[in-house]
């Protein structure tokens, strides 16, 4: 089957959509399929063209035996609401010629991925165009996102960019998200229930694993076997709502048995370093290598995984999949029923979002308790084991994959066969008249 993936992120970012869709494209490719990417140079989440890419102009590249086009993209020094449009826009006009090349190779399924709803419209038309499936695949709501947060705030923008979304979305024929309570954001916004298609984020747990030694990380960074560890590793952004971590550090700065280790680049990366500079208690580290990944999730005795209220079940944080893979509990922010706050309950610890003495609260309690942090710990881990696994995973959506376009197959042939039947049964037109004919000559 030829799949064109059609998106704005890809590795090598190591954070988000990007490393999602690369391992998905990927295990597609060893299932057999023949994928096709179209992405932008990858630049999440320093928002800074990677080295050796160019947002000028477009390249081609095979990466792991997928055939990848590069587009140009506009990337701004400081992100702000009206320079993150103008910043997917970019992507959406200059990546035409791109996807218009592809015309020619005529893929039996378009696969769009949001964020960017802005790519939906071109997807759709080079579907329909080449007779192929129109699938949407949802990392987060970011037309709700960006209103509900305040990114963008004009109310009345707000109305017509959800009505044009729904518009969109209901001309897919298969809109798959990451979560229940995202399919069911999907539905509500006028997707046909059959059309949604459950596709969680996975973690490999064969490469990320509880480890029972000495962490090579607490030398690096100075940090007394004696003292645990909170770590918060990620993208670091409005969504996230980090800021309340900062005054968790505070509230706990007179713990000298507390450490807190940030890892990541992001928008707010440079205000958390600036709410934190005179706190003794805390570290700063950049996005770490793949290989170093499973070392650095068991740097941490406790994981912390904040999120704001108002963004409760648009995005359901890929990083809780590496958090409970590494067996090491997690204490997150959510509120009650959500999907986040249901996940998380039953194998961590869920407090209030933005409540900074929740939070200390939680941490104390977890350090002073050895006993429940492996529990919980465990729990976590046994989750990612059953419901995590990219095989299982990726397994549903080849299957998904082939069945859609087994199905179309089996339409068309039952159309040619009705066709056929219809042709057969019905007299030409020249068969009519001369039966009329007859008729008239019996009657005279």
């Amino acid at each position: 089957m030829r799949i064109l993936i059609y998106g704005l992120n890809y590795a090598p970012e190591l954070t988000g959509t990007g490393k999602y869709t690369a391992e998905m494209a990927e295990a597609l490719q060893q299932q057999g399929h023949d994928v096709r990417v179209v992405c932008a140079p990858p630049y999440y989440p320093e928002w800074k063209i990677a080295k050796g890419y160019s947002g000028l102009r477009g390249s081609h590249e095979t990466r792991n035996q997928v055939r990848v086009w590069r587009s140009p993209l506009w990337v701004p020094a400081r992100p702000s609401g009206l320079k993150r449009m103008i910043h997917l826009a970019s992507f959406a006009v200059a990546s035409l010629p791109a996807l218009v090349l592809q015309t020619w190779w005529r893929p039996d399924v378009v696969m769009s991925i949001a964020p960017t709803m802005l790519n939906a419209p071109a997807a759709l038309a080079l579907a329909r165009l080449t007779g192929a499936e129109a699938w949407l695949h949802i990392q987060d709501f970011e037309v709700d996102a960006a209103f509900d947060l305040g990114l963008l705030k004009s109310q009345r923008a707000g109305r017509f960019a959800r009505m044009v979304e729904s518009m969109l979305l209901r001309r897919f024929n298969v809109v798959s998200t990451i979560s229940d309570k995202m399919v069911e954001r999907a539905i509500a916004k006028g997707v046909a229930p059959s059309n949604v298609f459950r596709l969680p984020n996975w973690v490999d747990i064969s490469a990320i694993y509880p480890l029972d030694r000495a962490n090579k990380y607490r030398d690096e960074l100075n940090i007394p076997e004696s003292s645990k560890v909170v770590l918060y590793s990620g993208n670091m952004g409005a969504k996230q709502g980090i800021e309340v971590l900062a005054g968790a550090a505070a509230a706990l700065a007179a713990r000298q048995d507390i450490v807190f280790v940030f890892c990541g680049n992001g928008a707010t990366k440079a205000e958390l370093e600036k709410c934190c500079k005179h706190l003794s208690n805390c570290r700063f580290i950049a996005l770490q290598p793949v290989a170093r990944l499973n070392e650095l999730l068991n740097l941490a005795d406790i994981h912390v995984l904040p999120q704001r209220g108002d963004a409760s079940d648009l995005v359901m944080p890929s990083k809780l999949t590496g958090m409970f893979a590494s067996g090491r509990v997690v204490i997150a922010m959510a509120r009650p029923g959500t999907e986040l706050y249901n996940i998380v309950t039953p194998r961590g610890v869920v407090v209030p979002p933005e409540n900074v003495q929740a939070l200390s609260d939680a941490i104390e309690m977890l350090v002073s308790d050895p006993g429940q942090r492996a529990i919980l710990g465990a729990e976590g881990r046994a989750f990612a084991e059953l419901n995590l696994s990219p095989g299982w995973v990726l397994g549903r959506l080849d299957e998904k994959l082939r069945l859609l376009r087994g199905e179309r197959a089996a339409d068309r042939l039952s159309e040619r066969k009705d066709a056929k039947a219809v042709s057969t049964a019905s007299p030409s037109p020249k068969a009519n008249s001369a039966v009329k004919l007859v008729e008239i000559e019996k009657i005279d």
